[in-house]
């Protein structure tokens, strides 16, 4: 390889990475460039060498991709968020599906010709088939809070794998009032003189602004994190908050650790709730600070419709939810009316306030087939096993991006469910869990990519996957 850092060259893109950056050779050398879309041929700068590849930005687009356009953020190029904004959605929507189905193959394993790989779920329509655009989604913001040279405290969001905060006040994927609010909270802060975090030092007060939206309810809820244990003018930004359209809950989180952690271990109740509610295909959620719940309220409800329709309950079944969270799947699955009749479904989380809250949920619907259990899911399953309690027709499983830890996946296998549902965030470690569970008699039977995060690179997918007869 005879290139070296500076130099330029004309590049054809050929492919495009796992987060949208466009791949390019050069003498058989891969380039990776940001903001380049494939087919496209461009005229870049190598900026970092390596034995195998390198990084290169791109200085001109010379023969665009038809899918080019202008993105509609005008920092979309320089903030972390947004990787696709300058590819129309047709193409972020091809992208994506690509991606789901070369990692079941390159990683997997999987024969796809054997599959039936359904068209990826875009954000074309709402839950009521209302057309939708894949814009201001977003029901969750967590803005870190800085100043800017004049001192003055700014919000926005951090450029790509950095802490360099690229200020930003009107996010087109945020809920346009999520926006307005968080405006709101920084003119406050200006307005008495509120301090905004400096990391380097570990000082200042306000460490990030975290909203939540209901979209169904429309109820709101504002978090302050701060570095210390009080908020100056509290009672001030209370009654600015409270004429908010929907205002439910307004709390405070210290979190005092040099951390990138955004929430620390103590949160106050300022005024109002501490929860707000949403629903999903008609079941009710109450929501905390800390609770996990689907960023995109339009997607989510295609997502579960599709793991229940994978799951294909006919009633009378078990079904198990290893890493059930707030009970959001286990409870939309135990109100479906196969397993309302005769069924039931249990939830496994190893994070105890989850639990509490999937109980609440369930209380909240009435929801009388449902059980929660807090624990690692081998070891609960092992206790329940002892107490007799060994069916699972059905295993559902939605894990974190790292995947499924490899002891679960033992002990799915073990529990033997004639079918198993995966719903997954990465496509990568959802191929490689595919792969060993195909080793131990289980076979891909159907897959779905779901556009959870319209604008970025990734994408939600389930796997519907069968024993196979012996």
């Amino acid at each position: 390889m005879n290139y070296k850092k500076n130099d330029t060259l004309i590049l054809k893109i050929e492919d495009m990475g796992k987060d949208g950056e466009g791949i390019g050779h050069a003498d058989g050398y891969a380039l990776f460039v940001k903001g380049a879309l494939a087919g496209e041929t461009v005229r870049v700068r190598i900026m970092k060498i390596k034995k195998q590849y390198g990084f290169a930005r791109l200085l001109e687009v010379t023969e665009p991709s038809p899918h080019r356009t202008t993105p509609l953020c005008p920092v979309a190029a320089a903030c972390g968020g947004c990787t696709l904004q300058h590819m129309d959605y047709a193409g972020q929507l091809s992208f994506k599906e690509k991606k789901v189905r070369d990692c079941l193959v390159r990683i997997g394993g999987v024969d796809m010709d054997k599959v039936e790989f359904m068209p990826i779920l875009g954000m074309e329509t709402d839950d009521a088939g209302v057309a939708a655009e894949p814009w201001h989604y977003r029901n969750k913001a967590q803005f870190p809070v800085r100043s800017d040279e004049q001192g003055n405290p700014v919000t926005g969001f951090f450029a790509g794998h950095s802490h360099r905060l690229i200020p930003a006040d009107d996010c087109r994927i945020q809920y346009p009032l999520i926006n307005k609010t968080v405006s709101l909270i920084i003119n406050f802060m200006q307005t008495y003189s509120i301090p905004a975090y400096r990391e380097a030092e570990h000082k200042g007060l306000v460490r990030h602004i975290y909203v939540r939206r209901g979209y169904h309810t429309k109820q709101m809820m504002v978090c302050l994190v701060i570095n210390g244990t009080f908020l100056p003018h509290a009672s001030e930004l209370i009654e600015m908050l409270k004429e908010i359209e929907g205002m439910t809950s307004i709390c405070l989180n210290r979190n005092t650790s040099r951390t990138n952690v955004v929430l620390g271990p103590e949160t106050e109740l300022l005024w109002g709730s501490p929860v707000i509610e949403d629903t999903i295909g008609g079941v009710k959620y109450q929501i905390s600070p800390l609770s996990f719940y689907q960023v995109n309220p339009i997607q989510t409800e295609k997502l579960y419709q599709t793991v229940l329709q994978f799951a294909d309950l006919q009633g009378g079944e078990t079904v198990w939810d290893l890493y059930c969270g707030i009970g959001t799947i286990s409870l939309f699955l135990a109100s479906q009316t196969p397993l309302k009749k005769s069924g039931r479904v249990i939830g496994v989380e190893i994070v105890p306030e989850a639990i509490e809250n999937a109980k609440a949920n369930a209380r909240l619907n009435a929801i009388t087939n449902a059980d929660f259990y807090c624990g690692a899911a081998e070891d609960v399953v092992s206790n329940l096993t002892k107490q007799g309690e060994t069916k699972a027709d059905v295993i559902v499983v939605d894990p974190p991006r790292k995947g499924c830890d490899v002891k679960l996946l033992h002990t799915i296998v073990q529990m033997s469910p004639e079918k198993i549902v995966y719903v997954s965030c990465d496509p990568a470690t959802l191929a490689r869990d595919v792969k060993m569970l195909g080793a131990e008699g289980y076979e891909v039977k159907k897959v779905r990519a779901v556009d959870m995060f319209p604008q970025g690179g990734h994408v939600e997918t389930v796997v519907g996957l069968q024993r196979k007869s012996m």
